[in-house]
Order: structure tokens, then sequence, then C-alpha cells
């Protein structure tokens, strides 16, 4: 299977686990059946408004969910069968240190489902703990082999956390961090993880504010043959005007090929059901509604680019985003 994907991808991920069972309901383990039986009906809830949100015309092709086994095992069984873009989450929830959810049982988990995407989330700072970073570049290795021999598409999520070090030099202003700092060290841990022989399909990135930011990072990860390499921006629990910015900042890119946005999307619905103030069709067509505007910001932005592309080259949606679905 060809390194890449550069198909059109909106994602709603919801593969929260352990700060969405604290966060969002409050909870502490050992779970209760009832307790867990609520973040599982809760998890399908959003697959329900992701599925309205398709029905009213969000584009089914381009469509995905993000989830996770603990809490969501049915509602990926559902996806794939209903041939929805799927990406299971593999890592442990909740540890600064990347590792499987299930050790060196990894492979067995994901053909269990056989996801569009085997996806982890990562933190990894090129200037950080030098030990930290070799265990996760090797448990990373492990995946990538296992993706390129089962022709298995995998995502890379990258998180690049300040180090104390980093924090001083910006005065511990975290938006100081994000402006002045983030983006070289976001350069720099891409090219160290490639040039270790991690090779996502996919990288799911935190949002920038300047496209010139998202045109570097692409030209790096397609840099070396990697030319249908995929990168989507990420939500980070931003409130909507936060987001919309970093869509429409991204969207005009070659290369961005949509977004993963989840807490944005379905964090004020899920609250507002727990409490009793919505049905939950309320919630439903809420989740719905909130995740089609990703969508149309989205299309809006890139089909700007698109038709300037078109008075100056001819070239359409293919040329831009390569090929859809």
């Amino acid at each position: 299977m060809k390194l890449g994907y550069d198909t059109p991808l909106y994602l709603l991920p919801f593969d929260h686990r352990q700060s969405y069972v604290s966060g969002m309901f409050g909870f502490r383990p050992p779970l209760t059946p009832e307790q867990r039986d609520a973040i599982i009906d809760s998890k399908r809830l959003i697959y329900e408004g992701f599925e309205e949100a398709v029905d009213n015309g969000v584009p089914a092709s381009r469509a995905g969910i993000l989830v996770d086994e603990e809490f969501s095992t049915a509602v990926l069984r559902d996806a794939v069968r209903d041939g929805y873009v799927t990406a299971l989450a593999v890592e442990k929830s909740g540890s600064n240190e990347f590792e499987f959810e299930y050790g060196n049982e990894f492979p067995r988990h994901i053909e269990a489902f056989r996801p569009t995407f085997a996806k982890v989330l990562v933190r990894y700072n090129p200037e950080g703990d030098i030990a930290l970073n070799g265990r996760q570049v090797a448990r990373l290795r492990q995946l990538t082999n296992y993706c390129r021999q089962c022709a298995q598409r995998f995502m890379f999520e990258l998180l690049v956390p300040a180090t104390a070090e980093q924090m001083v030099q910006v005065q511990a202003d975290k938006a100081a961090y994000d402006l002045q700092l983030r983006p070289a060290l976001m350069r720099g841990a891409i090219r160290a993880l490639q040039d270790a022989g991690i090779e996502p399909d996919v990288w799911k990135i935190e949002g920038f504010d300047s496209g010139g930011h998202y045109e570097q990072l692409v030209d790096l990860m397609r840099r070396n043959g990697r030319r249908q390499v995929g990168c989507i921006v990420l939500g980070r629990g931003a409130d909507e005007h936060k987001v919309v910015n970093w869509l429409e900042t991204a969207a005009p890119v070659p290369g961005l090929i949509g977004f993963a946005v989840g807490r944005t999307t379905f964090r004020d619905a899920i609250a507002d059901f727990g409490k009793k103030k919505m049905s939950r069709q309320q919630a439903i067509s809420r989740i719905a509604g909130q995740y089609a505007e990703w969508v149309e910001v989205f299309e809006r932005a890139s089909a700007h680019n698109t038709n300037t592309n078109n008075t100056t080259s001819g070239h359409g949606d293919a040329g831009t985003h390569g090929a859809t679905s």
C-alpha cells in the first residue's frame, strides 16, 4: 500500500477516555456498571449526531469518526459496517508517555475491527527528555512496521508540550509559547520522527493562526517522496471562534485535507443532555449542526482557494487535495 492519504477527511473524534470520564461525568474509577453504561450511551449519542449530519448533507465519503475500543466498540463496528472512515485509538489514555493500550497485543485489537486508521496520540518535544523520546520512538517504530506490513493506514496525533526551560523563555506564557516556539518545535519533531522511521499516512496537528506555518509543515511531511501524506487540524477543545480561525487558515493550504474537532463539537450537548436541559434528539441535532458547521467552514475556505487556482492554473479540487472518494 502506497504511503499517504490525500482524500478530504472530516473527523469527529470522541476517543477521549480518562479526561472524558472525569471531566464530563465526574466519575472516578473503578466505574460502576451504571456509570459505564452512561458513558457508552453518551458516545452512541455523539455517533447519532454524526449520522444525522451525514443524512443532512455532510459528504459521507469524507466523513469519519475517531473512537476508542473501551467505550465505543459497538459504535466502531456500526461505522465500519456502514462504510464510514474510522480511526481507532491504540494509545493508553492519560499517559504522558506513549504506550500501547494493550501492550504487544495491539495488532490483535486493530485486526478485530479493521479500521481505516490506527491512530496514536504522542507528546513529543524534540528538545525534551532524550530517554523518553527514545522509548516512544521504539514503540512507534513497532506500529509503523506493523502498519506497513499489514496494509493498515496510520494516523499520528502530535502534541508538542513545552519543557520547563522553554516556558522560562516565554515567561510562562502559553500563548507566547504557541506563537514563538511551537511552530519550529513541531517541525523539529516531525523531522526527527521521520528520520527515525516513523511514517504516518496522516498527521493530526494543533492549529496555527498563520498559513505559512501550515505550508512549512506540509512541505516537511511530504519531503523525500512522501507526496500523498495528508494533514488534518485538531480542535484542541478551543472555543468556536478559535476553531473557525484555524480551519479557515488551514483549508487553503494544499495537503491540509481536513480536521478532527471533538470536544468543541459535543461538549455542551453532552453536558446539557446529562443535566436534562435538552432531550436526546435535541442533543443529537446540536452535535450534528456543529459538526456540519466545521465542514461548511472548511469547504468554503478550501473552495475559495480552488477557485483562485482555477483562475491561474486550470486545476480543480483534485489538484489541490488529491483524489477524492
